[in-house]
């Protein structure tokens, strides 16, 4: 049976016919376009992670990734079997990644390992013998705080910190990712991680490039011991721009636990935002994470209080090395939230002329197993020593059930015209991406001034939305008059996934005081559920069960889509426009673990059942 779609506002009800294969809400044909019709569409989703540590890293090594190197991370990213490198199981991931960015830490890259390995220059130096000896005494989470504290105050282990071994390490990571390179059938990005933490506050960056090992081998990753300031990383990428070639993106992440500074309301050095920083700003950082293991960065009930789903996998540990030890709780404000730092950008774009917040929005896992690991089902921890069920609820850097805390998230869509590392690239830099927690849910989301309401409906309607709009991560300007911007949208369930609840539209826009407020309208939705008096939509349902871990699409609908014009839609006010669409009811990874375990599902400290989302990057109104 095709089922209906329905949309808010009573603009469109429509059958999908034509669009899809018909789906149905007990498990019917997949919810996905077939073969050709993907063929036939301008670009195509591909999916991959931008965020994922290996035994390179000196934390991963010292947490138990001592041999999930980058070389298993391709071949597990890839869909091989591989071994676990904590309890040495055969693992595989369920659906193989297109892409990959092995971004392992630049502080001190490789130089755990190579000490282990038994590197004798590192191991004649003081620092060696010290780590050496630490390692061999099982205290991993010591140095890990220590790590950590050297990184906050960007003090280096100055002998472990020679040009020499950065180069050698350097050199070995870009051969790795060359031979994993294979243009059309899987994309490895050469990348590292920038890992500037001041004070204990988050303000990491994953940088990545298109170009190949001959442009890599041309200079060292910059590291944050070279200067945890995003300003001065930014004059780097431009000088080292200038003398290789090479191009780069920057992805910020974890703003959840800045303690404010991601989206800050004031430059590095506490002065205001100028017109001029904010344009290097989108030069080099188009696109941030919105969401990964250590939570999600979307939004936040304190911030977005008449948001029913704004409680989504929050994760609020300070990562201060003293604050870790203590278990402190990070701050919540607007500059750690992506929602809100979207406000904030039309806030400072309509009072210096540009915009430092207008950026795309993917998921990517920060895995430090060398494995990226966003399936709930089978999922393999944040780092090695959380893989297994029992420790994910011990004590962790003296945090008591910090492994469960963790989230089984997230991926990157980026709609290209083919898998390789220029098209991909370009993806990036033009935020024609999104972000889903996990599930391969296949998000469409266009603006435009005359697309009709049956639009939604029709065969082509990638096509459609290209040729009369603007896809994901564009603008619209200078409204037509009497006209309101309209959105063409559609969202299909991952393949092996659960069925779809709602669409929503969240809407950020200037009032007459040019404060930023925000919006989120229900606008597509399952099951043939009326809007109530207040507005608000019934829930779906649940089928999770939690003896089991099963659940069926019973409830949902396999595909949903729309065009949705703005009703409150004001000409002479900035705004910007994304899609979030949720599934039905899923179990989190905990509820697996409390299964195995034989343990009460309610002792594991969270919910034992989530809504997976996606966030498509915004589309945005300037008048």
């Amino acid at each position: 049976m095709q089922k209906r779609l329905v949309a808010a506002r009573a603009l469109v009800v429509i059958t999908a016919s034509g669009l899809l294969p018909a789906c149905s809400s007990g498990g019917g044909a997949p919810g996905y376009a077939t073969a050709a019709a993907v063929r036939a569409e301008p670009t195509q989703v591909f999916w991959g992670d931008t965020h994922l540590h290996t035994s390179y890293s000196p934390d991963a090594f010292f947490f138990g990734n001592e041999t999930a190197d980058p070389d298993t991370a391709y071949r597990y990213a890839k869909g091989y079997p591989v071994f676990h490198p904590y309890h040495k199981a055969k693992i595989q991931i369920g659906t193989p990644l297109d892409f990959l960015v092995v971004a392992d830490h630049a502080e001190m890259m490789g130089v755990p390992l190579r000490l282990a390995q038994g590197d004798e220059r590192l191991r004649k130096t003081a620092s060696g013998k010290r780590l050496i000896k630490m390692f061999k005494a099982g205290k991993g989470q010591e140095f890990f705080i220590e790590f950590v504290g050297r990184i906050n105050t960007n003090v280096p282990y100055e002998d472990l910190n020679g040009e020499d071994t950065r180069q050698s390490v350097w050199s070995d990571m870009v051969a790795i990712t060359e031979r994993h390179n294979a243009p059309g059938r899987f994309t490895s990005f050469i990348g590292w991680e920038w890992t500037s933490t001041p004070s204990g506050k988050n303000l990491h960056r994953v940088v990545f490039m298109p170009q190949g090992g001959e442009v890599a081998s041309k200079f060292i990753p910059y590291s944050s011991f070279d200067s945890n300031k995003p300003e001065d990383l930014w004059t780097w990428l431009e000088a080292t721009t200038a003398r290789t070639g090479a191009s780069f993106t920057a992805i910020p992440h974890n703003s959840n636990i800045s303690g404010g500074l991601m989206f800050n309301d004031v430059d590095g050095e506490g002065r205001p935002i100028t017109a001029e920083y904010a344009r290097t700003r989108m030069k080099w950082e188009p696109v941030i994470e919105v969401t990964q293991i250590k939570g999600d960065s979307e939004t936040d009930p304190i911030l977005s209080p008449n948001d029913e789903f704004a409680a989504f996998e929050p994760f609020s540990h300070a990562i201060d090395s003293e604050a870790l030890a203590e278990g402190a709780v990070a701050s919540i404000g607007p500059g750690d939230f992506a929602r809100a730092a979207l406000g904030r950008g039309l806030e400072l774009e309509a009072t210096v002329g540009a915009n430092p917040y207008k950026f795309g929005m993917i998921g990517s896992t920060d895995s430090h197993t060398g494995m990226s690991s966003a399936e709930e089902n089978n999922f393999h921890g944040k780092t090695a020593y959380d893989s297994i069920p029992e420790n994910r609820f011990n004590s962790f850097i003296g945090i008591k059930g910090f492994g469960a805390d963790m989230s089984a998230a997230g991926v990157a869509g980026v709609w290209s015209p083919a898998n390789q590392r220029a098209d991909l690239f370009d993806a990036f830099q033009r935020k024609e991406v999104y972000a889903s927690t996990g599930p391969r849910i296949r998000l469409r989301f266009f603006g435009g001034w005359g697309f009709a309401d049956d639009d939604a409906g029709k065969k082509n309607i990638a096509q459609i939305g290209y040729d009369n709009g603007v896809p994901m991560g564009g603008d619209l300007t200078n409204a037509p008059e009497g006209k309101a911007p309209r959105f063409l949208v559609y969202a299909i369930k991952g393949p092996r996934g659960a069925n779809l609840d709602r669409v929503q539209v969240v809407k950020g826009w200037l009032d007459e005081n040019g404060a930023a407020q925000e919006q989120v309208y229900d606008v597509a939705w399952s099951d043939g559920r009326q809007l109530q008096d207040d507005g608000s939509l019934l829930a779906v349902g649940n089928t999770v069960d939690l003896a089991t871990g099963r659940y069926t699409n019973d409830i949902g609908d396999a595909q949903l889509s729309t065009v949705w014009q703005d009703p409150d839609f004001n000409p002479a006010t900035r705004a910007f426009y994304y899609i979030r669409v949720l599934q039905i009811p899923t179990p989190r990874h905990t509820l697996y673990d409390a299964i195995a375990l034989q343990m009460d599902p309610d002792k594991t400290g969270h919910p034992p059942t989530i809504q997976e989302r996606a966030y498509s990057s915004p589309i945005w109104y300037t008048p």
